[in-house]
């Protein structure tokens, strides 16, 4: 790395943590503070209620305060990662940071305490001191010995987790990471030789956490910079290290590394020689684990042993070795079963969780962050990915699992499978309210054709549709590509074998399928000859076609291209008196609950009768996810008061819908923050016929209905299921290019119900 290269990384890392603001976090209100009425329910005297529950109850903590979600990052800054003792106050930006990856993966609110203090019995005291405020305490970059003493007499005074993550949970990844190592190289724990370099905090708990999982101690050789760890040394030696003394005339790394399966590197760079790895078993596995520089360098390990697994701290090579992957799920198990303590079976259950994670097909969500990647399971990928949203969820459960076997649970949970869908739904935004819709459709089994069946989002949603749902997926695209790119993606899913696949290059159906179309179309100008082109090149066409003749219940299309163009070939194919589409509806999933958008594609100026219909629709289909419709006609005008084209159309279907009895509320025309503001609204109609905020928008032209939502899901951070198809009995859906394979899993569960169990 260039000098010029190095300073401008210098420079964007300083930005980043001076703008927009200083430093990483800030602390927010939960609660409303906007009158007089509030404040005396924050402060006095409405908080003195509170203080006397939990006099009378400490455990009512948890429900009045944060308690219950509040986490320590504490440390006195004497052994940070790649730094040494840089005291308290400089280590405030690696402690901010921590706090940031509790909240980004765990959803736990994190307070960072630097403690200017050196004596290790000093700082507990006063770590101690600090029980009342949190929840649990994360002990870090404290050094060893100080680190064991530390954490020791904490875990003996507090009635709280105490974990010291540089041990902990380095050592649950290393074993992981180990678990799945020994897994590819076919062999066992108890088996192998370890050579391990380095007598700290981290080294000495991996080690630990190995005997744990089953080697046995007489197989660990331990090395640091004076050399072997033996019986008798005296030099620089304390009781954790001596656990692992052999008995021997050995004194160095060169004397103990021949035949070892497995090394431990957690000391310094280049303590391990490429003649070592030589020297080792075959298929070794090194975890050269020193930052930033590792013991040895991947390349030159591969050149000694070309069938090496490797791992290492840095993230610009394979199985990094990250504690992101293990503190904020373990935390979170902790304190959602109420832990007094992180013991060891809830550390050998998160070993569990991460190791089998890996060895699973890769999410969806965890390919998107890491494009490029290979991320299938194997040498090169031993562990998940910090971004792979099932983590929480799977590893989480475990942690509370073993929490509540091993009796330190003082709030158990009853049903664990709820408490793991609560955790997914926190991660994938859309899984609470798509819950009703994925519960329907398990009662029916669908066939969905997928047209862009080689896009890789597609892909991904077929193997997730095979493996949550009971629904069918069919592919349309080219074996080849798809097996290809299956393999490629790490996907288990075959054609024919697990889905079945149109080819449009060569398929036996294919006259059958140009002359349905050409029937169909042969008096809209589509001659004989147009009818085998588009049946050979449009996908869309194709799937239409295969709902059209039964071979397929629902179509889903456009990953690619534009939304009416797909609708054209839709609309021609399946459109009869009894299914038209009646507009585009959008599921926007915000902070503060769903929010429906209509019609963002199909009518660009939809009459009165257009207007009452998509309502109609819309009603229908909100109802799928479990939510009773409040529907605002959204206009620039308000109750009457302009007299633009807009307001005439949405009061016209207003009266068309007033024409008879309707099993849903709505309300119009009105501006978008009437149709959310209750009081607003009361203010300007008195007698309006809505209670509450809207969750149905419905707009007079598709260009504002669909600004809304696009400004909703950059601007606001939602998430988008959609667009539904109104009108069409279910039979397709057309998507958007920005669709994700989640997005496109969500519809197609919203596919794989009939939809008249909705009417």
């Amino acid at each position: 790395m260039s000098d010029n290269t190095r300073e401008n990384l210098r420079q964007a890392a300083l930005k980043y943590h001076e703008f927009p603001q200083p430093g990483k976090l800030e602390v927010r209100a939960t609660k409303p503070l906007a009158n007089g009425r509030d404040l005396a329910r924050a402060y006095s005297p409405g908080v003195a209620e509170a203080c006397l529950e939990i006099k009378a109850d400490p455990s009512a903590a948890n429900r009045y305060t944060s308690r219950g979600n509040l986490v320590a990052v504490v440390s006195n800054g004497t052994a940070v990662l790649g730094l040494g003792n840089i005291g308290a106050l400089a280590s405030k930006p690696v402690m901010e940071g921590k706090a940031v990856l509790f909240k980004k993966f765990a959803n736990i609110d994190c307070f960072d305490i630097e403690v200017d203090e050196s004596d290790p019995e000093k700082l507990a005291d006063i770590v101690c001191a600090l029980g009342p405020t949190f929840g649990a305490i994360n002990l870090e970059d404290i050094k060893a010995p100080d680190c064991f003493v530390v954490e020791k007499i904490c875990r003996e005074r507090m009635n709280i987790p105490v974990f010291h993550d540089d041990q902990h949970g380095t050592a649950i990844v290393v074993g992981a990471a180990a678990t799945n190592a020994l897994h590819v190289a076919g062999k066992k724990f108890e088996d192998i030789k370890i050579v391990s370099t380095g007598g700290g905090a981290a080294g000495i708990a991996c080690l630990n956490l190995l005997l744990k999982l089953g080697v046995k101690r007489e197989n660990v050789w331990l090395c640091d910079i004076h050399g072997l760890v033996y019986e008798g040394r005296t030099e620089d030696m304390n009781p954790h290290k001596a656990a692992f003394a052999q008995k021997t005339e050995k004194r160095t790394l060169d004397d103990v590394v021949e035949g070892a399966d497995m090394f431990l590197g957690l000391s310094g760079p280049r303590v391990l020689k490429p003649e070592h790895v030589k020297q080792m078993t075959d298929q070794p596995i090194i975890f050269a684990l020193a930052n930033p520089t590792p013991e040895i360098m991947p390349e030159l390990a591969r050149e000694a042993a070309p069938d090496a697994i490797i791992a290492t701290g840095r993230s610009d090579f394979s199985n990094q070795v990250n504690n992101v992957l293990c503190f904020p799920f373990i935390f979170r198990g902790a304190l959602d079963v109420g832990a007094t303590e992180i013991n060891d079976a809830m550390q050998v259950a998160c070993v569990e969780g991460i190791a089998e994670l890996a060895r699973t097909t890769t999410s969806a969500e965890a390919a998107a962050a890491y494009k490029g990647e290979q991320l299938t399971f194997g040498p090169d990928y031993l562990i998940p990915k910090p971004f792979d949203p099932r983590l929480s969820g799977i590893v989480s459960t475990a942690v509370a699992r073993a929490a509540m076997e091993t009796g330190v649970s003082k709030a158990p949970i009853e049903d664990l499978q709820a408490y793991k869908d609560h955790l997914d739904a926190s991660v994938y935004k859309s899984a609470l309210l798509m819950r009703p819709v994925f519960e329907a459709a398990e009662q029916a089994s669908r066939r969905i054709v997928f047209a862009e069946g080689e896009d890789e989002r597609v892909l991904r949603a077929a193997q997730a549709i095979l493996e949550e749902t009971t629904e069918q997926p069919i592919l349309i695209g080219r074996p080849d590509v798809i097996n290809l790119r299956c393999e490629r993606l790490g996907l288990d899913i075959r054609p024919e074998k697990d889905f079945s696949l149109v080819n449009p290059e060569n398929d036996p159906r294919y006259r059958d399928y140009w002359g349905s179309y050409h029937q169909i179309m042969q008096r809209k100008g589509v001659t004989p000859d147009l009818a085998k082109a588009i049946m050979r090149t449009n996908t869309t066409a194709i799937g239409a076609v295969m709902v059209h003749r039964g071979e397929a219940d629902s179509l889903i299309c456009g990953t690619f291209g534009e939304f009416r163009w797909h609708m054209n070939y839709v609309q021609q194919v399946l459109g009869d008196a009894d299914h038209h589409p009646q507009g585009a509806l959008s599921l926007m999933i915000l902070e503060d609950g769903p929010l429906f958008i209509a019609d963002t594609h199909v009518r660009v100026f939809p009459t009165p009768e257009q207007l009452a219909e998509t309502a109609m629709g819309a009603a229908r289909h909100v109802r799928r996810f479990g939510v009773e419709p409040k529907i605002a006609f959204c206009s620039q005008s308000q109750f009457g008061n302009q007299g633009s084209d807009s307001g005439k159309r949405l009061r016209g279907a207003i009266e068309i819908l007033d024409s008879e009895p309707r099993d849903f509320c709505y309300e119009g025309e009105m501006n978008v923050d009437a149709a959310l503001d209750a009081e607003l609204r009361s203010r300007l109609l008195p007698n309006n016929r809505m209670e509450g905020g809207a969750n149905v928008l419905i707009f007079s032209n598709a260009d504002a209905a669909s600004g809304v939502r696009n400004i909703l899901k950059m601007k606001a951070g939602g998430l988008e299921v959609g667009p539904i198809l109104m009108g069409m009995g279910n039979r397709a859906h057309i998507v958007t290019p920005g669709v994700t394979a989640r997005g496109l899993l969500n519809m197609a569960a919203i596919a794989g119900t009939p939809v008249q169990q909705y009417g």
